[in-house]
């Protein structure tokens, strides 16, 4: 019998497995061991692992470039058709520049701070019909319906029809073992939603109201060269869809995936039941522990040394969030789960010119929904084997968590 010991299989990371979808974070670690610069042979993209490669990407857009899209299916679409879509997350500096100032008056401190009666309004009236229950789905009845009501009440979208705009966006993001793109279902939810947005922009052109969109009609930009022409239907509407489906997507995963943790460590629950001014130190470690937004998309416009592997130009890569927030080579214990963690510097909200807009308005409602949570659920457990998380393209966290109240 030889006593050889075969090596282990070269690591290999593939984005549409049902490893990536459930629990990827040991994979991660290896990844950031044994090949943090990843080529991946079998689908054609570069990925970053170690959080000083994810940041130093983030700020260097002139080598990883947004303008061909955010994930590995618009990575590898026709970049004339990614720019027929006029969103802003899928631009570079100065064009991104211009436009973000546009929209980034809303989400000021104390813009965002003006709306946290609305805010809760919206939380505690999802919440009061399980007041007197024994048990809800902390996603399903709770997390999923209220960002996108709160984010399409700012739009203008009328009452009524905001939770369509979270549907569309599950059946795009939808992604089983191995589907790189969206399927039938999800390219007509994006079709739809996009029609949906250029109506609602064009009616707000004839009949403004008080609301973000109607606003956006009326603006206008300096696109460049001096003249400053009003933004047309199609960027008012790709602000929207960009709006709605990050308003909706993020708060619901983070909200989700705090509930779950909390229960797993009971011991961090009972510090925001007993402080509950802990709960905004929470969040953070909740977005860093299990970030929504496990990658973001960028495109190699040039050759870009990282570490000691050069990226060649003319790539997708892959900027992976989730394994650069558990990086050993910067946080200390970065598995273990702890709300009273020292501040550093935020990935689970975006980095550099494309950090979230929303991000403190994302950050209260998570705060919000956390306290009221901890008022009327103060003791509960999840039925963790009746748990499901959701499979898409770059968002992780769960369609359905069952809790029951002790």
């Amino acid at each position: 019998m030889s006593d050889t010991v075969l090596d282990e299989a070269p690591v290999e990371f593939d984005p549409f497995s049902a490893t990536y979808f459930e629990h990827p974070y040991d994979l991660y670690r290896r990844m950031r061991d044994e090949a943090p610069v990843f080529y991946s042979e079998r689908y054609g993209f570069w990925a970053l692992f170690r959080y000083e490669d994810v940041c130093a990407a983030h700020k260097d857009w002139k080598h990883f470039s947004s303008s061909h899209g955010v994930d590995l299916s618009s990575l590898r679409t026709d970049p004339e058709l990614i720019r027929m879509y006029r969103s802003i997350i899928m631009m570079d500096p100065p064009e991104h520049d211009r436009l973000r100032a546009l929209v980034s008056r809303v989400f000021t401190p104390r813009a965002v701070q003006a709306l946290e009666p609305m805010v809760r309004e919206v939380i505690t009236g999802f919440l009061d019909r399980y007041d007197g229950a024994d048990a809800f789905d902390a996603v399903a009845d709770f997390s999923a319906p209220f960002p996108v009501e709160i984010i399409s009440r700012m739009l203008g979208v009328p009452e009524g029809e905001r939770q369509q705009i979270r549907l569309w966006l599950d059946a795009s993001l939808h992604r089983e073992p191995g589907q790189i793109d969206p399927g039938p279902e999800g390219v007509q939810a994006g079709i739809d939603s996009g029609v949906y947005f250029l109506d609602l922009v064009s009616q707000k052109r004839r009949q403004p109201a008080d609301d973000m969109i109607s606003r956006l009609t009326q603006v206008e930009v300096d696109r460049g060269d001096g003249v400053a022409t009003r933004l047309d239907d199609a960027e008012i509407a790709g602000f929207a869809s960009l709006l709605g489906g990050a308003g909706a997507e993020t708060v619901t995963k983070l909200v989700g995936n705090a509930v779950v943790l909390f229960h797993r460590n009971p011991d961090q629950w009972r510090k925001v039941l007993d402080d509950p001014a802990k709960i905004p130190a929470a969040v953070e470690e909740i977005l860093r522990y299990w970030p929504p937004s496990q990658y973001q998309g960028r495109f190699s416009l040039q050759d870009a040394p990282v570490g000691d592997v050069t990226v060649p130009a003319g790539y997708p890569v892959i900027l992976v969030t989730g394994s650069a927030t558990r990086d050993e080579r910067f946080y200390d214990r970065p598995d273990d789960f702890e709300i009273e963690r020292p501040p550093s510097l935020a990935l689970g909200l975006g980095y550099g010119i494309h950090s979230c807009l929303g991000a403190a308005l994302a950050r209260m409602e998570s705060r919000i929904a956390i306290e009221e949570l901890a008022r009327r659920w103060p003791g509960y457990h999840v039925e963790e084997d009746r748990c499901r998380r959701v499979q898409m393209s770059n968002v992780a966290g769960y369609a359905s968590v069952p809790v029951v109240r002790d």
